[in-house]
């Protein structure tokens, strides 16, 4: 099987984690503060605190900004890791707005549509790793007082003017879990530039080790969700070669392009003009207007049978059986079903060689000869 995503894992990460293995502590010592500090530098933040996934990042993010019931959030229904579940497990209600079709993010203008006097923020995801416009977004929470969220959970590397992806919310949550490039098994970090919102994060993010012999828990009970010096160990590693890792999935990428050009009935990787670079998430193939659903499910299950795992990206949040349950409904948002329906998700990890990226495009060709060849693009 040529796996959907493979970690890039080298004897330095293989190295480190033994050391830390060998330690007295695996977890709540100084691997989660090491890592924290230097991916708040990496991102341009001043501060980062280390969680066990993006969701809880943005749980406990949530929390401390007083954001529950009652509280609405805009979010987008179009995602991978789909960390806005974090929202309805805060108490809160999840609104969703519809996508740009090039870039897949959120659309401004479709959001601010959708502000209510119970808005109180706004979760902008940077989806498949394509920076969101955030300018525009940051305008609109400003002008509207509303918390700006940055979800970069399928993105690291990437950059928008000159900025790093990141370095746009108020806070930004990450996740290091499969398939993004930098992996910790499972971990997620919260950066931002407030200090007492950090500090706060941490208080509800674990006991702190001054506490670890006493009855007194604090002001409030903690979730206990914090990274373990395990897993922080393989993120300081991985963030050592991110660049050499980022390199290696960005040849695969253009390897990828340049077999898929005869691809007919498919449309180009989008960037938006004031994005200056890309790191994809996915290597996504954006199927044609006349191919549906169950044509592009027809071609995994093909993709599958040569032993090529691909999947869907995404199912809309709007369209999964909770959401429903509170009221929303297949046509609410009509780009995002487009494009969902269409997307398909092949194998992308820096493994990948030349003759299995061609097998694995020339595969997806074939299956699509029978399900919609010489279809329209857009």
């Amino acid at each position: 099987m040529i796996p959907l995503s493979d970690p890039d894992i080298s004897l330095f990460e293989l190295d480190f984690v033994s050391a830390t293995l060998k330690s007295p502590r695996l977890s709540q010592g100084p691997m989660v503060e090491s890592f924290e500090a230097a991916f708040a530098s990496r991102v341009g933040r001043k501060y980062a605190v280390a969680v066990q996934s993006g969701t809880m990042g943005l749980l406990l993010g949530l929390k401390v900004c007083g954001i529950g019931d009652g509280d609405e959030v805009i979010a987008s229904p179009y995602s991978w890791h789909q960390i806005a579940h974090a929202i309805a497990l805060a108490g809160a209600k999840p609104v969703f707005s519809d996508i740009d079709y090039w870039a897949g993010t959120l659309d401004p203008a479709k959001v601010e549509a959708r502000i209510t006097p119970a808005t109180r923020a706004i979760l902008v995801g940077n989806t498949n790793g394509h920076p969101a416009p955030w300018d525009a977004f940051r305008e609109i929470a400003a002008r509207r007082g509303l918390l700006l969220i940055e979800d970069s959970t399928e993105a690291i590397g990437s950059i928008y003017k000159g900025r790093p992806v990141g370095s746009f919310g108020d806070f930004s949550v990450f996740d290091f879990s499969q398939p993004g490039p930098l992996v910790c098994g499972e971990g997620g970090m919260i950066v931002t530039d407030d200090q007492d919102l950090a500090r706060k994060i941490r208080q509800v993010r674990n006991r702190r080790m001054d506490e670890r012999f006493s009855v007194v828990v604090g002001g409030q009970p903690s979730f206990h969700v914090p990274m373990s010096d395990l897993s922080a160990s393989l993120g300081i590693a991985q963030l050592e070669r991110i660049d050499e890792i980022l390199e290696r999935r960005k040849m695969v990428e253009d390897s990828y392009y340049d077999h898929v050009r005869s691809f007919e009935g498919i449309k180009d990787p989008y960037m938006a003009p004031d994005v200056d670079e890309v790191h994809w998430f996915l290597y996504l193939v954006h199927l044609g207007t006349r191919f549906s659903k169950s044509s592009r499910d027809a071609i995994i299950t093909d993709l599958h049978t040569e032993e090529i795992e691909a999947a869907a990206y995404c199912q809309p949040m709007h369209l999964q059986p909770f959401y429903q349950e509170i009221g929303y409904r297949k046509g609410n948002y009509f780009v995002t079903e487009k494009v969902a329906d269409r997307a398909l998700a092949l194998p992308f990890h820096g493994h990948l060689n030349e003759d299995q990226i061609g097998f694995i495009v020339k595969t997806a060709k074939d299956a699509s000869l029978n399900v919609g060849a010489g279809s329209a693009i857009y």
